[in-house]
């Protein structure tokens, strides 16, 4: 069996050496994705390895699309972008994860896939050690503010960014 990608970068949380870690929800992890073409772009990991989000047991079914639902909601305040894309793909790695990509007016290829982006210009927009703190302590916040009166789970938080 192949490694997969995902459960190496959860297994990395864990280890706390993922530089682009944000915070732990109940059944996933939040990250900003590792190049930021699209300013704000984020990533909702899975935290057990599934393929199918219809495989997932009800409950956590429905927590993890809660979940996505308040990380976009963060994205979306945080980075005010004009709209919102939700991908969950898995062809490439098969472990269920959201790409949550906010798409702004300055977007080049605003009306068409983010994938038709050359992959040299899309990967390799990297952000300064401060710069990626500050994204990602804004948009921890914003995920904590937005939980609509639900505590989040104890080890939400626990991390330091």
């Amino acid at each position: 069996m192949k490694t997969c990608l995902i459960c190496n970068r959860i297994t990395a949380i864990q280890q706390n050496k993922n530089p682009n870690f944000v915070c732990e929800l109940e059944t996933s992890y939040v990250v900003l994705g590792d190049s930021q073409f699209y300013r704000g772009y984020s990533l909702l990991l899975y935290k057990e390895h599934y393929c199918e989000l219809h495989e997932l047991p009800k409950t956590k079914r429905f927590t993890y699309l809660k979940e996505m639902s308040i990380v976009a909601a963060a994205v979306q305040e945080v980075f005010q972008p004009v709209k919102l894309n939700y991908e969950l793909l898995g062809n490439r790695h098969p472990h269920l994860h959201w790409h949550i990509t906010p798409r702004h007016a300055d977007d080049p290829n605003i009306h068409n896939p983010i994938w038709i982006i050359d992959k040299q210009i899309r990967n390799f927009t990297l952000l300064k050690t401060t710069e990626l703190l500050e994204m990602k302590q804004q948009l921890k916040t914003a995920i904590g503010e937005r939980w609509s009166g639900d505590p989040l789970p104890p080890s939400s938080f626990k991390k330091d960014l």
